[in-house]
């Protein structure tokens, strides 16, 4: 053992060792958990069990430590520049080299957020002008509290479609059709009441999130789960908005299968469609299409990006009032947009009880979808964000922006990128987002009269055109992760199949369970030291590697717990030979069969088939010593700690010595909690594998006196 003092190797008659240590190695004891604590830790060891007053009482005074350090003038003045950003980036905020970049991305996308937010809004079954309103509030909330640099928030297209699937069944429209006039408007007001408590509600549910510390859920939700439900959430949004694009009055298809039942109302109706406008989507699509393609191509060249939402808004506008499609045709036009802002109005919360089920879905999209793309920003330009206050800058951000008839908003996809690519700095450009949205709200909306709807659906489709394109990165994935692979179309699937929100719930629930499998499936390596150094590595490696007969040196990459305690118990039997009894065999005179028998050795016998990479020197020689390298082990719960104290129990009776190293301390707290010292000594826990294995041979009565290292 190089680098240990007491580490012998036994050559045989007229065999030099090859195995040399470092030239620089210093030799020394090997070290215990406790030696170690005495000799760097000057205190007792963390796993080791202190008394219950002297415990409570210290976590009393760090809480009051913690209180008064909070209600002091300074740590009030911290906690008001971490709850509000601008207080931190706005004092170094580089004016003559910011502003400008800021100015022209804020006017830009806010320029998109105008057709953007109308047409969000009809996938939201609302009136556009709540759109707009959408498009204002928010964006100005999350400039005070948000942590993301370049993220641009506003109305998203998923959460949009879902908010809409929610009203549609809580406020269905009558089955008679042909609404008057009041009758219309009072199903528009029942409808934004209802999109506006989902809002809260989703608002709520992030404070609460918020108020927790549960920053760290937005984990659960992965990049494949994520991916795959934008995907799929996309193909929803191009189906739905299919009606109108041909002028088909039908009604919206809700629940599960509502993909393929629109599909078939579609096509059932489509003798029925209007050709005007059918004229107007395909030329709209044909150039918003471009445009955008142009934008993504040529986006280092172009000094900002061609708003071609607004082009093709003023340009539809002009010719349906120019030529009367409304009255001529029948075209779908967005009609008045009411100027100024909606009074504040509080949410009924009578209907709580029924759109929570539809707000948590929501609340978790709009914190992952947001948190995912600040992440990737804040990677890009190296800078840091605050989860938590995320949370909180979204849960004020649809809190508040629902008491204005708002409903659900989070980051989205195209508007960030957007900004980044016509040269955002900071939150600051949110700021002049809401001036053009302010502008349109309160002196330009008339101009949005004679806009065809048609012409909205058309933005909405266009732009879902990276949330489609996210389906070319599937080959790359299936050559890195076909887990992640399987995750991706089985979310997919589901979304596209079933529901949105229902997807979304399939796609946690078997990501998780991937990840519970994956800790399931865990190897029990056998380890060898590698000759001329201290490193142990696998033995099924092609290095060569050095293995004392009579001990056994294993690592358990997983965490221990309930469903893996059952897969630890049947490797360790398998390693060391133990039966289900845990007793010793007699030996026998007579030569065994390896390779039928499994390992049988002096005195011990195993049941189950030996891994090939321990018969050369397993197959005629029992472990004496097993060490087990619990560097992997990350946690543990009462099972996997119990599992453990009977694996102690069950080695001792069959005259094995069991070796713990490198045991986490809060994994080695659990163990002790279970009884582990009532199984095994102090002295039986080591800093290190190759502590353990120094201590094993310099005490050669451990192994068998007569067995020398060979090399396998």
């Amino acid at each position: 053992m190089s680098g240990l003092r007491g580490a012998r190797h036994c050559p045989g008659s007229g065999e030099a060792s090859d195995l040399k240590s470092p030239p620089d190695a210093r030799l020394r004891e090997p070290l215990t958990e406790a030696r170690f604590q005495q000799l760097f830790g000057g205190t007792d060891p963390e796993w080791q069990p202190q008394p219950q007053g002297e415990l409570g009482w210290s976590r009393w005074c760090g809480l009051w430590r913690r209180w008064a350090r909070a209600c002091s003038w300074p740590g009030a003045w911290r906690l008001l520049r971490a709850r509000l950003p601008p207080l931190r980036w706005l004092p170094r905020y580089r004016w003559r080299a910011w502003l400008l970049g800021d100015a022209v991305a804020g006017v830009t996308v806010g320029i998109v957020h105008v057709p953007q937010g109308m047409a969000f809004a009809l996938l939201t079954s609302v009136p556009p002008v709540f759109g707009l309103y959408t498009s204002f509030f928010p964006i100005f909330i999350y400039t005070l509290l948000g942590t993301g640099r370049h993220l641009s928030t506003g109305t998203f297209a998923v959460l949009s479609l879902m908010t809409g699937s929610a009203v549609e069944r809580l406020v269905p429209e009558p089955l008679a059709g042909n609404l008057s006039g009041i009758e219309r408007e009072q199903l528009d007001a029942q409808r934004v009441g209802a999109a506006a408590a989902i809002a809260f509600a989703s608002g709520a549910l992030m404070l609460g999130m918020f108020a927790l510390q549960l920053g760290v859920l937005s984990t659960f939700l992965s990049e494949p789960v994520v991916k795959a439900l934008t995907s799929g959430a996309a193909l929803h949004v191009l189906v739905s908005q299919l009606p109108s694009l041909l002028g088909l009055p039908l009604p919206r298809q809700i629940g599960y299968f509502a993909l393929f039942k629109t599909l078939a109302a579609v096509l059932t109706a489509l003798p029925q469609s209007s050709p005007a406008e059918l004229t107007i989507s395909a030329l709209s699509l044909a150039l918003l299409v471009p445009v955008k393609e142009l934008n993504v191509r040529f986006r280092d060249r172009l000094p900002t990006p061609i708003p071609g939402e607004i082009v093709m808004v003023l340009l539809a506008s002009v010719l349906c009032f120019t030529s009367s499609l409304d009255t001529r045709y029948n075209v779908q036009i967005v009609g008045l947009l009411p100027g100024g802002f909606p009074e504040p109005l509080f949410p009924n919360l009578a209907e709580m009880p029924r759109i929570l089920a539809d707000s948590l879905p929501m609340a978790l999209v709009t914190f992952a979808v947001s948190a995912s793309l600040a992440s990737i920003y804040a990677d890009k330009y190296s800078y840091t964000i605050d989860s938590n206050q995320e949370l909180l800058a979204h849960g004020v951000s649809n809190l508040i922006s629902s008491l204005f008839s708002c409903f659900p908003n989070s980051a989205t996809l195209a508007t960030t990128s957007l900004l980044v690519d016509a040269g955002g700095n900071t939150q600051l450009a949110g700021l002049f987002s809401c001036v053009v949205v302010l502008s349109v709200l309160l002196w330009l909306g008339p101009f949005f009269y004679y806009l065809p709807k048609a012409v909205l659906a058309c933005i909405n489709i266009s732009s879902m055109r990276q949330m489609f394109f996210q389906m070319q990165e599937l080959p790359q994935l299936w050559r890195i992760s076909r887990m992640d692979f399987v995750v991706w179309m089985v979310t997919w699937v589901a979304v596209v199949t079933l529901s949105v929100d229902l997807g979304l719930a399939v796609g946690v629930i078997f990501s998780m369970m991937m990840v519970v499998c994956r800790t399931q499936r865990a190897q029990c390596l056998a380890l060898g030291l590698a000759e001329g150094t201290e490193l142990y590595r696998p033995l099924r490696d092609s290095h060569k590697l050095l293995q004392v007969p009579g001990l056994c040196i294993l690592s358990y990459p997983a965490p221990l717990y309930f469903g893996t305690r059952g897969q630890f118990r049947r490797t360790l039997e398998e390693h060391l030979g133990l039966r289900e009894c845990g007793k010793r065999t007699p030996k026998t005179d007579g030569p065994s069969d390896a390779g039928e028998m499994g390992y049988q050795g002096e005195g011990l016998a195993c049941p189950m088939a030996t891994p090939s990479c321990l018969l050369p020197f397993l197959a005629a020689q029992s472990v004496r010593v097993v060490i087990i390298d619990c560097s992997g082990v990350t946690f543990a719960d009462a099972a996997g700690a119990r599992e453990v104290v009977q694996l102690a129990s069950r080695c001792r009776d069959a005259g094995i010595h069991l070796l713990l190293a490198q045991c986490p301390a809060p994994v080695l707290e659990t163990l002790t909690q279970a009884g582990l010292l009532d199984q095994v000594t102090p002295e039986q826990l080591f800093v290190s594998v190759q502590d353990a294995a120094a201590h094993v041979l310099s005490r050669p009565e451990l192994t068998d006196p007569k067995t020398c290292t060979v090399w396998v």
